[in-house]
Formats: C-alpha cells, sequence, structure tokens
C-alpha cells in the first residue's frame, strides 16, 4: 500500500533536508567541488544537485570557490565551498575544575572566548557566570550574523558528583546530579540548548571539524581533568542508551603500582583513576612539585620531570587492554588521541600506546592507527560549539526519520 499524502510529504521533505546535508558533508571533506563532483559523490541527479546547491547559496551555507575546466571542451565549471559565515554555534564546556564558553563559525574557527579555572560552583553560580559569557558571545554578532546562530551546546561528564576519589578531588558535586542545567541554560538564554557528554561532544566535533573529513570510524579518547572518550561508527555518533556509549574511563583495570596511587580496598580500579590529568597532577605532587592549577601542570610537563615518564609509562599500561577490548567490541580501525596538554606529552603517550598494541595484538587483528587529535585544549569547548552544528547540518539517520536530537527542553535527562 502506498503511503498517505501528508506522509509521503513527509517523507519527501525529510529525504531532501538528508540530501542537503550529504552534500554540506561532502563540501566539508573534499574543501571544494562543483555540482557534477556533488552529484557523483552523493549519487543523485544534476537536476537535484542543482536546485540543492542553490537553496544551499540562497541560505549563505555554501559560497562560490572560482572556476575549474573540467576537461577540454565547455563552459568552465563552478566550484562551491562552505561558507564559514552561514551559520554560528556557541559552546559551553564545564567539568569539575573548569568553565569555557567559546563561539565558533562553521568553519570551525574560534571567534571569542570566556574561560574560568576554577572548582565548579553551585548551579545558580555556575548559570550566572555561563550567561554573562554567553552574552558575550551573542554581542560578538552582528544583527544578521544572530539570525544564523544555532544554539547553545553544552558538554559536560555525566554523573558529576562520583569518581572524586579516583580524581583526588576533595569537592562535594552531588547537587549536580540532581538538576537539569541544560533547561536552567535554555531558559537563562532563549536559546535552544544541546546537550552531549563531554566525551561524545569532544568526538562530534573530530567528526565535523577534524579527522572526520577523512575518516568515519574511529574511537575518540581524550584526556583532561578526567578521561573522555566517543565512538563516531558510520559517521555518525554512537550515544548509547544513556548517552554513555564508549565510556572508556570506566573500563576496569588494575591497580596502579605508582607511588602516588591511592590504596584500594577491592582488586581492581578504573581506567580514569590511572589515564587523566588528575592523576598525573597527583603523582607530580606527591614527588614535590607545586601543581596547583592548569598552568602548573603545563609547566612540569615543558619541564621534562621523571615523575611525567613514570606516570606515562603506568597510564599506557592501563589504556592499551582498555583500547583493545573497546576495539574487540567495536570493530573500529583507528584510535583519535587528544590531551588537555601537549608540550609533547600527547606524542609520547601515542608513542607508548603504539607499542603496547602491537605487543598484545591478537592473531588475525590488525593494530588499529593511532591518529593525533586536532584540537588538544580546545576540544572540550569546540566540541560543545559543534553540537549546535552536527544536529542541524549533519546527514545523521533520524533526519530520514524525521527526529532531531532531543534539546534540552525536551528530555529531562539524557
Amino acid at each position: 500500500m502506498k503511503p498517505s499524502g501528508p506522509g509521503r510529504g513527509t517523507n519527501s521533505v525529510n529525504l531532501r533536508l538528508y540530501n542537503e546535508r550529504t552534500l554540506l558533508q561532502r563540501l566539508r571533506r573534499a574543501g571544494e567541488a562543483s555540482k557534477a563532483d556533488l552529484a557523483r559523490w552523493a549519487q543523485l541527479t544534476n537536476t537535484a544537485v542543482g536546485s540543492i546547491v542553490q537553496s544551499l547559496e540562497e541560505s549563505r551555507l555554501i559560497e562560490t570557490a572560482g572556476r575549474r575546466q573540467e576537461g577540454q571542451r565547455g563552459q568552465p565549471a563552478s566550484l562551491y565551498r562552505i561558507n564559514p559565515e552561514g551559520a554560528y554555534g556557541i559552546g559551553v564546556r564545564l567539568d569539575r575544575t573548569s568553565i569555557e564558553t567559546v563561539l565558533i563559525d562553521l568553519g570551525g574557527r574560534i571567534l571569542a572566548r570566556e574561560a574560568h579555572d576554577l572548582l565548579l560552583p553551585q548551579p545558580e553560580r555556575a548559570l550566572a557566570l555561563v550567561k554573562k559569557d554567553v552574552a558575550h558571545m551573542v554581542s560578538a554578532l552582528d544583527r544578521g550574523q544572530r539570525r544564523r546562530l544555532m544554539g547553545v551546546g553544552l558538554a559536560q561528564p555525566y554523573n558529576l558528583g562520583s569518581w572524586l576519589r579516583e580524581l583526588d578531588l576533595k569537592a562535594d558535586f552531588r547537587i549536580w546530579d540532581e538538576v537539569d542545567f541544560g533547561a536552567m541554560l535554555s531558559q537563562a538564554v532563549e536559546q535552544p540548548v544541546f546537550k552531549e557528554n563531554d566525551g561524545n561532544a569532544a568526538a562530534i566535533a573530530e567528526l565535523f571539524f577534524g579527522v572526520g573529513r577523512e575518516e568515519s570510524d574511529f574511537l575518540y579518547v581524550f584526556i583532561g581533568a578526567a578521561l573522555g572518550a566517543g565512538a563516531v561508527i558510520g559517521g555518525e555518533s554512537l550515544r548509547g542508551s544513556s548517552g554513555n556509549a564508549a565510556d572508556l574511563g570506566l573500563m576496569p583495570v588494575p591497580p596502579s603500582r605508582l607511588a602516588s596511587a591511592p590504596v584500594l580496598d577491592r582488586r581492581w580500579d578504573i581506567l580514569l583513576s590511572r589515564a587523566s590529568l588528575n592523576s598525573l597532577a597527583r603523582h607530580l605532587r606527591h614527588h614535590g612539585a607545586a601543581v596547583r592549577n592548569h598552568t602548573d601542570l603545563e609547566a612540569s610537563v615543558k619541564s621534562g620531570n621523571g615523575a611525567v615518564r613514570e606516570w606515562l609509562d603506568d597510564c599506557a599500561d592501563a589504556l592499551v587492554p582498555s583500547l583493545r577490548a573497546a576495539l574487540a567490541v567495536l570493530d573500529l580501525p583507528a584510535v583519535v588521541i587528544d590531551c588537555d596538554i601537549d608540550n609533547g606529552l600527547i606524542d609520547d603517550l601515542t608513542t607508548r600506546i603504539d607499542s603496547g598494541l602491537r605487543q598484545i595484538a591478537p592473531e588475525a587483528r590488525q593494530t588499529p592507527r593511532l591518529l593525533r587529535g586536532s584540537f588538544r585544549a580546545d576540544a572540550g569547548a569546540i566540541g560543545a560549539a559543534s553540537l549546535p552544528m552536527f544536529f542541524n547540518f549533519s546527514p545523521r539517520a533520524d533526519v530520514l526519520r524525521g527526529r532531531s536530537h532531543p534539546t534540552s527542553l525536551e528530555t529531562a535527562n539524557v
């Protein structure tokens, strides 16, 4: 039986929207392309692509990028590219030790930033800070640009009140597990707010603006104050039933052998206790280093402190089997590794992980390609700001089903 008129019309609209987003994705990956290129890649007719390109150009999401002669005959073909000024997103990154807000354009460039290096305060105080920062972001846009603001992305660890011992934090964040900060923020700033846990958000940033231009399948690992992770499969972010898919930080691992590690009353620890910058700071302080904040931690890494090498060995020792286990389940060909600080730390850790993965590679299985993340300290903030872009412009399967990602107003607890 044929679908009814309204259903058929709805499906047609969804398909058109999906095709528009597919062409935008192709342009992000290619940099620039002609209509003929897009028709071939998307397997659409020239007429369909011509109509979509016209619509995208009128919406200012794409722009012309000159002309190219294709072959020896005919008129030079017009080339198109993503227009960075076609859309804007604001991102709010919350974690247990900082708050950061950024404004980005459709090209992923950071246009404005506000940051607070502090233990996460009570939700009402945090809301006041973030509301002020978002207002500053909006004020950086002119009237026309504000019409192209797609919303606010909120990236935060779920279960903020948990694992404080493992993260060596003497604080009480339990109130954060009882509030829907996304709904509070949406009401305060009068913008749609798109929520994700911080690991998924950073993985989405890589998919939308980073290695995702070439890779559609990868496991993403971000070492920050805690450990965030996400999985991208077939060009889509894997969320899971509670939004915590690929939560690598909770992998069970043997306790650390470092002298700085807390004494456990159980056989197993969790990965974020060993593979996080808080565990590195704890180890440096154990050896007498004055690590009071992010700047001190960077300085210790840059100085070549021997305690950093000890932590790297312990971190890799815990990460390697955890990655191997995750890849056995997810069957992904690549792992993207990023970190809140660099100064050689990412390369040193990647070298150790690559060696460890090769040593334990099971028969008939490849060692994954290890890729360097694109954003380092900006990963969390760009991840948050990429959420409005991703859910408005990415060709996700939900688009064909007529479903959008729920904002904070549509779900009380993701």
